[in-house]
């Protein structure tokens, strides 16, 4: 098991190809093949903190990697229109307030506001402040809990230019065929339409939505969950910058979906998710034009999806990662995470003595169970929403949802409680945040507060609050650090 073959480029692609060779590169044998006549989706621009430890991994330099990219900070999304027409609330990167082992923070604050004070929630969370603030700061001594928007393209050549170094060998070519052992059914080789033949132990698709090898040669099948994730299409478009990048990604909630707003150095990224059986291409494209400012530096492109998960993404050799292994939509800017932790699992568990049936299952199990979190906790955001302005919306406040997450709305709900199971993705305090965000009002919560003395818990927050905004403001405008930290050229 020596020769790993991965199909396709792109962030996908090369973030495998940067990984393999950092941490196997003395055992294995890597080719990527890719054609730079086949353009990439390359409009994944909002990442989560996993990808720092990613990179820890990898040995980036943060500075030249931000400069290689054009990257801004990002400290969170801010949800807008969500809950109703006028909402808006931050899902941040940060922890809220101190928590104990018995109750986690949000039961003080809500005995607090019980008792007729506390404020927002958010008050106690630095990260979110910071947000609101347009501040940020990193270095040796900040303790801050932060990820990236960046600028897709811009990575894969930065990964690229890691890679290649290091021992990848990249053919250029547009894959013909794929070549199977007639008995077995595994795959022996990709031939091109050059008639070159790579051939291979293990590959690796990533071949976006076209899924060559995972689905069009091994027929592996797919779960559609457009049942409960409803949009199905998204135009996204770039844009010259207007002003200061702010340090989170924007969420709008529209008639028939959402849009996003992703500031980068030198650029904006927009996009606008819809579902079509609820508005038409024509409309969706004149509403994005009609939103986004700044000049376009292109016409807007137009995205199909089907939001679901490949039925398995380990099928005999071939691991499918990214767009080939399925799509949840980019509401929680999860796919590079998505990537980042298959490849972390495959170099876990790699397949040195050959394909065992125990080693995939367990790889698929993982893989399934991670996914299928992350999908409830974005179907969370649809399912409970008040608007009903439009036959979208409706469909979502009323739709049936995954039993697993019905159980996490009423736990919530009547108790405060929120969990994060061993494997999950997302904390505590993001679905603390996410489910007070949109107006769930616990009916109860822990009474741990009512022990504590007379006027300690309104000092405490009043402190924590206090602290919070006096570090704020003692830190650098965003875009203030940025061109100090890691300004980019225009190259």
């Amino acid at each position: 098991m020596k020769k790993v073959v991965i199909a396709g480029g792109g962030t996908a692609g090369w973030i495998a190809a940067a990984a393999l060779v950092k941490q196997l590169g003395g055992l294995l044998d890597i080719t990527l093949v890719e054609s730079d006549e086949i353009g990439t989706i390359g409009v994944g621009e909002s990442t989560i903190p996993t990808t720092r430890t990613f990179h820890a991994l990898l040995g980036v330099d943060e500075q030249e990697f931000m400069r290689a990219t054009q990257s801004s900070f990002k400290l969170g999304i801010a949800f807008e229109n969500w809950g109703g027409i006028g909402d808006r609330f931050i899902h941040s990167f940060g922890v809220l307030g101190k928590s104990t082992w018995m109750a986690d923070f949000h039961h003080f604050w809500l005995q607090a506001r019980a008792e007729g004070y506390g404020g927002d929630l958010g008050d106690h969370c630095f990260e979110l402040q910071a947000a609101e603030a347009n501040k940020f700061a990193t270095g040796e001594n900040a303790q801050i809990n932060y990820a990236y928007h960046l600028d897709a393209t811009r990575y894969a050549r930065f990964l690229r230019a890691l890679s290649e170094p290091a021992g990848v060998k990249r053919v250029e070519g547009k894959i013909k065929e794929v070549r199977q052992d007639p008995e077995t059914g595994f795959i022996q080789a990709l031939v091109l339409d050059s008639g070159q033949v790579i051939d291979g132990d293990l590959f690796i698709d990533c071949t976006g939505f076209r899924a060559m090898l995972i689905e069009q040669t091994l027929e592996t099948g797919y779960d559609d969950w457009t049942q409960w994730l409803p949009t199905n299409s998204a135009y996204a478009v770039q844009t010259e910058s207007t002003g200061p990048a702010i340090p989170y990604t924007r969420a709008i909630a529209h008639e028939a979906g959402w849009r996003w707003k992703i500031p980068l150095q030198h650029r904006v990224g927009n996009g606008l998710v819809f579902s079509s059986e609820h508005m038409a291409d024509e409309d969706a494209r004149a509403l994005l034009l009609r939103e986004i400012e700044g000049e376009p530096l292109f016409d807007p492109r137009l995205i199909r999806y089907r939001t679901g998960s490949r039925r398995k993404v380990w099928n005999k050799n071939c691991i499918a990662l990214g767009l080939a292994s399925g799509f949840i939509e980019p509401l929680e800017s999860t796919s590079i995470h998505l990537i980042m932790i298959a490849v972390t699992r495959l170099m876990k568990s790699f397949p040195f003595n050959g394909f065992d049936e125990a080693l995939i299952e367990r790889f698929n199990t993982l893989s399934r169970d991670e996914l299928e979190g992350i999908r409830d906790f974005i179907i969370l955001h649809y399912k409970l929403t008040e608007r009903d302005d439009s036959a979208f919306w409706r469909q979502c406040r009323t739709m049936e949802i995954p039993d697993s997450l019905a159980r996490r709305i009423a736990l919530f709900r009547e108790n405060a409680q929120a969990y994060q199971g061993g494997d999950e993705l997302f904390r505590v305090d993001s679905w603390v945040q996410v489910m007070l965000g949109q107006r769930i009002r616990p009916h109860g919560y822990h009474q741990l507060a009512r022990l504590m003395p007379p006027g300690q818990l309104r000092q405490a927050l009043t402190d924590m609050k206090a602290n919070i905004a006096g570090a704020v403001a003692k830190m650098p405008a965003h875009q203030d650090f940025l061109d100090r930290y890691c300004a980019a050229g225009t190259g």
